[in-house]
């Protein structure tokens, strides 16, 4: 051997250099094409898909290729593919002789040659081309292994037009998987990649089924299939035109490809469900449409683990009415959606229990004076009705308590992405729809709240971490919830539970009022919101396996009569929680509640005073609270028409009474509309309590500026003063700086035009008790 070596060294010196140009003959990468998108449902069914960015349906690689078409495709192009070293020197012999000495051009390529030649860009057919395609297919064979040379050829063979990719072909010319082929659409693909052309409609097709047919009859010959199956397979028709991919969810396709563009996913998706909830959308669209409304999205979660279950993006619009906006990505006003959540904050810091009464009643707060959707207010009501009726008013009063830049911090953890000024920047106003939010980040946030109260461990009190996480919608992904915690990551059990129990009360939209008579409906708790100016109507709703998110409206913004939350897009999650398997009622967190007793009228902690009483389940901070501040102890006279004390009547002759007195002007708005109310009896003559407050402004309230608005005419509006008092019998005085106005008697509210300038409103009654309050007018400059 050495004396080999050493005399031919130039031999050996080629034989060397030929072996590392061998070696390293390949590229790193064999094909660089960019990949369709292509998205599939979690039973492996087209979903959709994206073309390639240079223009061809090209997917991505598939992980095997079906043994049909493998059968097929050996069978007509290479059937000792499994044998040869990557070339087939007999097949190549007779060719070449056929070529030398007829007038025909035989190919005698393997399959590993023609990946090269595919990989190459289809270089022009010489026979120094040829010599490189052996040379570099032998390379082939070393570094892969036969079935992945096989389904690189699957991936990368034209099958007509733009088409590439055998499952590309399999979806485009039969509109099914390649998993799915027969044995007569297997053999017709098979033969494509050899003459692509053959698959234009009303062209060689007699060719393109003699090639087929005669594929179909080596494979009964050679036992691969039978008499039946061959005949069966003659008998199917050849394919024509390409079909349309499916497009069931066209806009979580788009959002595949800004997120994993040229990639093929198999998603959480359920095609069952996502087919119903498309139909769901189409009906409510062809409906909403009469009244000019174009838009909806729907989107349903699960739970437990955040998969994402259907996703309707938009409603089958027009391109005119923006049809390709995601919906369910793109930042709304929230309207009422957020209510739930401050509730929640409440209950669980302790400055609120369920039912506690709040106030409803005329608010201004630096010139921001919120209203009730029916433009009434209650005086009081409790809190889980304000909520359960989505009050505006107490919203706004209970934000005020809680404190604004508490609850921002609240929404930031509950993974609000959207609502990113500084909590300065929307005021009061955020809980009212000032904020905008996408369905994506809502509804996930409501399926945080049950996923919290599924996931706590009663046994131990223990939290996940991490129940806001984004959805999922990759199958196999797991939503990492983290390990167990003795605090929860926003809210307590005990909160959330009171939160979702109220939501269940929420009054359902016409048709759902009496599902709880009907064994196969469910308890949903839910929340409608409606954006100023009609322009977004929201449902939301969980239970404790889905969390189903609807919202309708106009892409471009347009408001439109009859676009409320209740109205448009309620019907439309009832509807499809109708689609869902029923789910088990939320466990109750007993770990995470105290038992306390409660006043039945004043939902607070009972006090001394309190005549009605009721033992409750609370959140355990609850015990924080206040007792009930609306019962006291009176002293009245023998006819207890009158109250007195001992400066003027008689001890023995007093008689004592507990009362639920609301402040003035609470009770101004709350008496009319609760008749069992009794306002507190005046004081005897000469028994004035000291301190005792028997007035209260409604409007104005202590240092407000009034501006006075111009009308259509461009004259100044006056102004409505309205005043509270405890006895309306009496007569009240109105001075303007201590110049007589008016008197009033029964209802006390007077309209008047001061002077823009500041001033001293004082009210009298008759009993000589006065209440005087500091003004400022401005006048509407524009």
């Amino acid at each position: 051997m050495l004396h080999f070596l050493k005399k031919h060294p130039i031999k050996i010196g080629l034989l060397f250099i030929v072996g590392m140009v061998w070696l390293f003959c390949l590229p790193k990468q064999l094909f660089n094409e960019p990949t369709s998108t292509v998205l599939k449902s979690r039973e492996g069914l087209m979903l959709g898909a994206r073309i390639a960015d240079d223009g061809q349906w090209r997917f991505p690689e598939q992980d095997s290729v079906p043994y049909r078409f493998e059968q097929c495709i050996l069978n007509f192009e290479d059937e000792y593919f499994y044998y040869h070293p990557g070339f087939n020197p007999v097949a190549i012999t007779k060719a070449l002789w056929e070529n030398l000495t007829t007038e025909d051009r035989r190919g005698g390529s393997t399959l590993t040659q023609q990946v090269i030649r595919l990989s190459r860009k289809n270089q022009e057919r010489t026979y120094w081309e040829k010599v490189i395609e052996i040379f570099q297919a032998t390379r082939l064979e070393v570094r892969f292994s036969k079935k992945e040379i096989l389904n690189l050829y699957a991936t990368y063979a034209p099958f007509g037009g733009n088409v590439v990719g055998l499952e590309t072909a399999s979806w485009r010319y039969f509109g099914l998987s390649s998993q799915d082929l027969s044995w007569g659409q297997a053999a017709a693909l098979a033969v494509l990649p050899n003459a692509p052309a053959l698959i234009f409609p009303g062209k060689n097709e007699k060719i393109f089924q003699q090639k087929r047919d005669r594929l179909l009859r080596k494979l009964f010959e050679n036992e691969v299939i039978d008499q039946t199956t061959y005949e069966l397979a003659l008998a199917e028709k050849l394919p024509g035109k390409p079909f349309p991919l499916p497009e069931i969810t066209p806009h979580l396709t788009e959002k595949l490809r800004n997120d994993h563009k040229g990639k093929q996913l198999t998603s959480t998706i359920n095609y069952s469900l996502q087919q119903q909830i498309n139909e769901i959308a189409r009906k409510n669209h062809e409906a909403l449409r009469q009244n000019e409304i174009h838009n909806l999205a729907i989107l349903i979660l699960d739970v437990n683990t955040l998969e994402v279950l259907a996703y309707v993006g938009n409603s089958p619009t027009s391109a005119e009415h923006d049809h390709f906006v995601d919906i369910i990505q793109r930042p709304r006003s929230t309207g009422s959606i957020l209510k739930p959540f401050l509730y929640a904050a409440m209950l669980d810091e302790g400055s609120l229990l369920p039912h506690t009464l709040v106030a409803d009643v005329p608010t201004s707060v630096n010139g921001y004076s919120p209203q009730n959707f029916d433009k009434e207010f209650n005086g009081a009501v409790p809190a889980s009705v304000a909520l359960a009726k989505s009050l505006n008013v107490p919203a706004v009063r209970m934000l005020q308590d809680y404190g604004l830049q508490k609850f921002y911090h609240q929404l930031e953890k509950l993974q609000q992405k959207n609502i990113n000024k500084s909590a300065d920047y929307y005021g009061l106003s955020l809980i009212l729809g000032g904020a905008e939010s996408s369905l994506w980040d809502i509804t996930n946030a409501y399926a945080g709240m049950a996923s919290t109260l599924n996931h706590f461990n009663s046994s131990s009190s223990e939290y996940k971490p991490n129940e806001f996480l984004e959805p999922i919608y990759k199958l196999n992904k797991k939503a990492d919830f983290g390990k167990n915690q003795f605090q929860p990551e926003v809210f307590h059990a005990g909160a959330v539970y009171h939160t979702l129990k109220t939501l269940e009360e929420v009054n359902r939209p016409n048709g759902e009022e009496n599902w709880n008579f009907f064994s196969h409906s469910q308890a949903i708790s839910w929340k409608t919101g409606t954006s100023y100016g009609f322009k977004d109507a929201w449902a939301v709703g969980v239970n404790a396996r889905f969390a189903v998110g609807v919202w309708v409206g106009n892409a471009d913004g347009e408001g439109r009569p009859g676009l409320t939350g209740l109205q448009a897009a309620a019907p439309i999650l009832f509807e499809s929680f109708d689609k869902l398997p029923k789910a088990d009622v939320f466990q109750i967190p007993y770990d995470e509640l105290v038992e306390a007793e409660i006043c039945s009228k004043s939902g607070h902690l009972a006090g001394i005073y309190c005549q009605e009483t009721a033992q409750e389940l609370i959140p355990k901070y609850g015990t924080r609270t206040n007792s009930c501040p609306y019962h006291q102890q009176v002293f009245l006279d023998k006819s207890e028409q009158f109250q007195v004390n001992s400066s003027c009547y008689e001890l023995a002759e007093m008689k004592v009474n507990n009362w639920f007195s609301l402040p003035p002007v609470m009770e101004y708005y709350y008496a009319p509309k609760h008749p069992e109310y009794k306002s507190l009896p005046p004081f005897k003559s000469g028994c004035l309590k000291e301190g005792e407050k028997l007035m209260q402004f409604i409007f104005p309230k202590k240092n407000e500026a009034i501006l006075l608005p111009k009308n259509f005419k461009e004259q100044t509006n006056p102004v409505v003063f309205k005043l509270a008092h405890r006895n309306p019998d009496t007569k009240v005085y109105w001075y303007i700086d201590k110049q007589f106005i008016e008197v009033t008697e029964t209802f006390h509210e007077i309209t008047y035009q001061p002077e823009p300038s500041e001033h001293l409103l004082t009210v009298t009654d008759q009993q000589g008790n006065s209440l005087s309050i500091k003004i400022e007018i401005e006048k509407d400059l524009n």
